[in-house]
């Protein structure tokens, strides 16, 4: 489809069914139109009135006298169908829908949303809506809705599936002065989704925050990609409906979608750099805070207070989200003895006692300005008779902005109470320093910070490898699982059957065995040794516990035989038509010192498998007792997992001799992410438990859901694997063997050794600017890709079992799929090797085999060798001596 470019850029608008009539979507859009301003063509279409608010009106779309870059549908839906044909013979570009009826069905039976959105999809034309209030662009002067509010200009975008939610935000922003770039209403987004607005906006130059309401999501592979993409450039909050089951039920039939718990939206959030707040209210306060805030620097808060018990709710809140209170050195210590009373709190919270005077406060605020205990202030203020409410605020605006290292501390501040606080609130808004009614929702904004940079930080960081299974072990497992299914749609397997494939990926699992009745599990407890434990075996009750079909310790045949008979009485007594497939017996584990987890494979009809974690349990409530994540997991992101888990109690770890090795149980989780992405057919895996002992992690119960699976299989996945397919072996010039690959993000420190051995001039080439030592980041960024929309290719070569990378392709494909930026760099010292022939020949096949359009690229008019090689691979070069660039074009497809 094409770009967003008419819509998010108009010059024209079309109003398809304006009116005279007050209170009617064609007159309030006429009206928006013309007060805010807009310099376009405004052209009112509709048969009934010779003009609307002033303007001529067209009788129909088209008598239009030029093709209008958008037209907005103020219109009944049964007339839709009607009007999205005569748009598209028109060669209108983008459409906005208001009709919130679109979902009635047609004299086809089909839906005039489904049979619209093929009319423009088959023109190329681009849809916001149905169900839409509409879309503001106050850069532009333009209010092409029907709000009764309109926004002020500013640096953040707003994009909600809500009507309502647009209204809300937009009345409390105008009251607390906060413009917007952007104010965007998706609606039942027929066609444009948040994804296309996030790959606009992370590039438009009036937006530095992007804030999303989001009810579901109907493509996860498209969201969390270009999520990822756009959080590297803009901040980003979210704030997420339908956390209940009621709630989910609520947002399906409010904007579609499937029943995603909300624990599996949290982990897509988080994996994608992005920010997620609780409700409106934390959302208000995160938009306060990211209007004014700069990046932060540590997470160390420091409070100054004028009353103890405002001060104690904040640390509470402070200490409860999992912040960090700053700790005052001496030398701050000593600064502010000379400076408050001597009964001051002589820690932080820094309590400058009930009589501060707003010197008191400039003082103290001086003081930790000028150390380096803290990276953010919290300033709070009780109603007080001595530090004047107005007069204090001034004071602290104006000693912020005296003080030279500012810039280097967040500055927050809460000043309690409502009619005396109210106009010293109002100073620190017109200041830029962020400001709050209670001290709670002061902190919980702080929080928001902090948990943003802790997200970005997980986005940069470099994995570590976990030891992966063996592709024999892999093909075996695979072959296994295609034996068990056989030509059945479906096969549910437990313990017992799944024994073998869990080996192959070197799993411990406890052994199993089968018994028909009471008198086999006796005979089986004798041969295995006691104790044992005894397990009801049925398809048709997924929780043993229904019917106690779990006896544990059992220490003799008598004990065996009466658990194992009562066990099948209880079961055909609750569940008489169950199918009872008899009984397993297994030797007990070693539970004294273990901790028992459960870990599961659960398939979303949004995102896909995910897996999660949790303590378990007989009335385990996976979107309340359990983590998730989105595979595939590495060691860093399996590690984020658990110790997630940890602190959000879904693990509740006791005090053990060998408590649990989270880099063991890291490990497991990567090896069960990779059974989820190289095999397809398993649709459910569920270990309940795995017991825990130190590093020893032992399966004593599981079950197995298998499908048959056609197509592509890393397509069911919301993130895109390592694309493994793409691994070639080849000969370069002088016969050195090499491996090209993609690149892993574990090749970081590779990565670095590389660019060490590429000269100052070649990297200019490459750059167009002097290029330093890359940090961390910047190396992040060249490893961390996104496989669905950018690849990398690297050459390796192996010295004994120190590999090296001796040169790069890349391929950076933008969203429509129609234009790849490339580039390539080789070590220096390996030129004439025939190296960038075969990675240029690597990156070409790969465009052009995922039906890109064109390649696309830049270099320095002097860098003859790239581009004759481009010439020789068919590439037309364009080049302008007086720019000092050279333009070089590959068309891919024909």
């Amino acid at each position: 489809m094409s770009n967003l470019k008419h819509l998010l850029k108009p010059s024209s608008i079309a109003v398809v069914g304006a009116s005279i009539q007050p209170m009617r979507a064609g007159n309030i859009v006429m009206k928006n139109l013309l007060l805010g301003s807009f310099e376009g063509a405004i052209m009112p279409v509709t048969p009934r009135y010779k003009s609307v608010s002033g303007v001529l009106a067209y009788r129909d779309i088209d008598s239009l006298p030029i093709v209008p870059d958008v037209a907005i549908l103020c219109t009944h839906a049964s007339r839709n169908i009607a009007l999205f044909t005569q748009l598209a013979a028109k060669g209108v570009k983008s459409v906005i829908v208001l009709s919130a009826d679109m979902h009635e069905t047609s004299s086809t039976g089909e839906t005039i949303q489904d049979l619209c959105a093929a009319i423009a999809r088959s023109s190329g034309m681009r849809v916001l809506g149905p169900n839409s209030l509409g879309l503001m662009l106050p850069w532009l002067n333009f209010n092409a809705s029907f709000s009764p509010v309109s926004p002020q200009k500013g640096k953040i975008a707003f994009i909600s599936q809500s009507a309502a939610m647009c209204t809300t935000i937009l009345d409390w922003a105008n009251d607390k002065s906060i413009g917007f770039s952007a104010f965007i209403s998706l609606g039942n987004a027929v066609d444009i989704d948040f994804a296309d607005l996030l790959d606009y906006l992370s590039t438009d130059t009036h937006t530095e925050a992007i804030l999303l309401y989001v009810d579901s999501i109907k493509d996860a592979r498209r969201f969390m990609s270009a999520a990822r993409g756009a959080s590297r450039n803009r901040r980003i909050l979210v704030l997420k409906g339908g956390k209940t089951a009621e709630g989910r039920k609520a947002a399906k039939a409010h904007t579609g979608g499937s029943d995603t718990l909300d624990i599996i939206y949290d982990s897509a959030i988080r994996r994608t750099g992005m920010l997620r707040v609780q409700n409106s209210h934390e959302l208000f306060a995160a938009v306060e805070t990211l209007t004014h805030s700069v990046p932060l620097r540590g997470e160390r808060l420091a409070i100054i207070t004028n009353g103890g018990g405002p001060a104690i709710m904040a640390v509470d809140t402070l200490l409860d989200r999992g912040g960090k209170l700053a700790k005052l050195d001496e030398y701050t210590e000593s600064k502010l003895d000379k400076v408050l009373p001597s009964s001051w709190s002589r820690s932080n919270p820094i309590d400058m006692v009930g009589d501060a005077s707003y010197q008191r406060y400039v003082d103290t605020l001086n003081c930790l300005m000028d150390s380096d205990c803290a990276d953010a202030i919290l300033i709070m203020h009780s109603p007080s008779a001595i530090a004047h409410s107005e007069q204090t605020a001034q004071a602290i605006v104006d000693a912020v902005k005296a003080h030279p290292r500012h810039k280097r501390f967040n500055i927050l501040t809460n000043w309690s109470g409502e009619l005396t606080a109210r106009p010293a609130r109002s100073i620190f808004t017109a200041a830029g320093i962020p400001t709050y009614r209670t001290a709670e929702s002061a902190v919980i904004a702080f929080m928001h910070l902090v948990e943003y940079r802790r997200n970005q930080k997980q986005l940069m960081e470099t994995p570590t490898t976990a030891e992966p299974v063996h592709i024999s072990e892999v093909e075996s497992a695979k072959q296994w699982l295609t034996k068990q299914l056989g030509i059945e749609e479906s096969v549910t397997l437990d313990t017992h059957q799944i024994g073998p494939f869990l080996k192959y990926f070197n799993f411990d699992v406890l052994p199993t065995w089968i018994a028909t009745d009471a008198s086999e599990a006796v005979h089986v407890a004798s041969e295995i040794g006691y104790p044992v434990a005894v397990k009801l075996r049925s398809p048709d009750i997924p929780h043993k516990s229904d019917v106690q079909g779990v006896m544990l310790n059992l220490r003799n045949s008598n004990e065996v035989a009466n658990a194992a008979q009562a066990i099948l009485d209880r079961t055909q007594l609750s569940y008489p038509s169950a199918n009872i497939h008899g009984l397993l017996v297994q030797g007990m584990a070693k539970l004294a010192g273990g901790e028992e987890l459960r870990i599961k494979v659960k398939y979303d009809e949004t995102f896909g498998p995910v897996i999660l974690l949790g303590q378990g349990g007989s009335e385990w409530d996976e979107n309340i007792d359990a983590a998730s994540a989105l595979p595939p997991l590495n060691m860093a992101l399996a590690r984020y997992l658990v110790v997630r888990a940890i602190k959000g109690g879904k693990i509740r770890l006791q005090k053990l001799p060998e408590p649990i090795d989270i880099d063991g149980l890291s490990e497991m989780l990567v090896k069960i992410s990779q059974i989820v992405v190289d095999c397809p057919q398993v649709h459910e895996l569920d270990i309940h438990p795995v017991l825990v002992n130190g590093d020893q992690f032992t399966i004593l119960d599981a079950d197995l859901s298998l499908r048959q699976y056609q197509g592509d299989a890393q397509r069911r996945l919301a993130i895109r694997p390592y694309p493994v397919e793409y691994e070639e072996q080849t000969t370069l010039k002088d016969g050195t063997n090499i491996l090209l690959r993609p690149i892993l993000p574990e090749d970081e420190p590779l990565h670095a050794d590389f660019i060490h051995g590429v000269s100052r001039d070649d990297l200019y080439k490459r750059f167009f600017s002097e290029v330093g030592e890359f940090n961390h980041e910047a190396l992040a960024k060249l490893t961390q890709i996104d496989y669905d929309r950018e690849m990398a290719f690297v050459a390796v070569s192996s010295l004994g079992n120190r590999q090296e990378i001796i040169g790069v392709s890349r391929a950076l494909i933008n969203h429509d799929n129609s234009d790849a930026e490339f580039a390539i760099l080789i070590r220096s010292d390996l030129k004439g090797k025939g190296l960038g022939k075969i990675l240029m020949n690597k990156v070409i096949d790969y465009c052009r085999n995922r039906g890109t359009l064109r390649m696309s690229g830049m270099t320095m008019p002097n860098n003859r060798g790239m581009l004759l090689l481009a010439q020789s691979l068919g590439f037309k070069t364009d080049i302008q001596f007086e720019d000092g660039t050279a333009d070089m074009v590959l068309p891919l497809q024909k």
